[in-house]
């Protein structure tokens, strides 16, 4: 190695270490510029960046990582980490975004089913029924959220207005979500997640005391007609669950009924007890 290479026994110049690394000095300004791999040392007179030979394996681990596509703040994570944590991070990494890849190839198939004009084939598993439901006083919680926050937060909120049910005369019917606008990718709603109680003026009183805190309201629903289909648990996931709310639009239209609020996932069935292939939601539309 040249002089001018090699600084001195511990440090190399960034050429040299890209050079060892194989990677590109560009490649090296930027995994400093992000916080990923900082020179040893930099000349404060000249500007140039020094790196020690202990840094290769860890410009060449970022430079595998970002290859992944794996967020920055997880890539920090992982170099920081040694021995099997750090494997554990990235296979958990991993995890979510095979996770992701499926819930996009099922979309995928979805939207060809769509544009290919298999709609009505799609749509036709699903069997669409009407249902009268007598008003019913509910206690609520609104939340702003996006697609991917949501399940979280259904079973969440669902879970603390079943609890403050017992203090409100107890639950009276299946707890439900209405989506007051979509909830997407883009789109944050909100969703309001519904327990029907018995007791109104016990509701009420509780509203009062924890409103501020969880954005609980009370409202007495008029009685209303439904038109819903039911579906399994692996229904739920996104897009399946799509497939089905249109199935009822669809045979909303050629009834001739007209929407009457906004649409809802009614959650009847004990969802971790519940198998894939079990019924455990009803998605529905006030209709007139």
């Amino acid at each position: 190695m040249t002089e001018d290479a090699r600084v001195d026994d511990e440090l190399l110049t960034i050429g040299a270490f890209a050079a060892r690394a194989r990677l590109s000095p560009k490649a090296l300004r930027l995994y400093d510029r992000l916080g990923l791999l900082a020179p040893a040392q930099v000349d404060e007179a000249s500007g140039y960046r020094y790196y020690r030979a202990d840094q290769v394996e860890r410009a060449r681990l970022v430079a595998l990582l970002r290859q992944l596509d794996m967020p920055l703040a997880r890539i920090a994570e992982v170099v920081e980490t040694d021995g099997p944590e750090a494997a554990g991070l990235l296979a958990a990494y991993w995890t979510d975004v095979e996770t992701r890849l499926a819930g996009q190839r099922t979309l995928a198939e979805y939207l060809r089913g769509r544009l290919s004009g298999r709609s009505s084939e799609m749509y036709g598993k699903f069997v669409v029924e009407t249902v009268d439901v007598p008003a019913q006083t509910v206690i609520t919680e609104t939340r702003h959220t996006l697609a991917d926050e949501l399940p979280a937060w259904i079973g969440a909120s669902l879970g603390r207005l079943e609890a403050a049910a017992k203090e409100c005369g107890g639950a009276t019917a299946a707890p439900y979500v209405v989506y007051h606008a979509e909830v997407s990718m883009e789109s944050d709603g909100p969703a309001q997640a519904c327990v029907p109680v018995a007791d109104e003026a016990a509701a009420r009183k509780w509203a009062e005391a924890k409103g501020r805190a969880w954005e609980t309201k009370v409202r007495v629903e008029p009685a209303q007609r439904l038109a819903y289909t039911r579906i399994t648990k692996a229904q739920v996931a996104h897009p399946q669950i799509l497939a089905a709310f249109e199935a009822v639009e669809e045979w909303m239209a050629r009834e001739g009924l007209e929407m009457a609020g906004p649409c809802r996932e009614i959650y009847f069935a004990d969802w971790d007890a519940a198998g894939p292939e079990d019924a455990v939601c009803d998605v529905a539309f006030p209709v007139r």
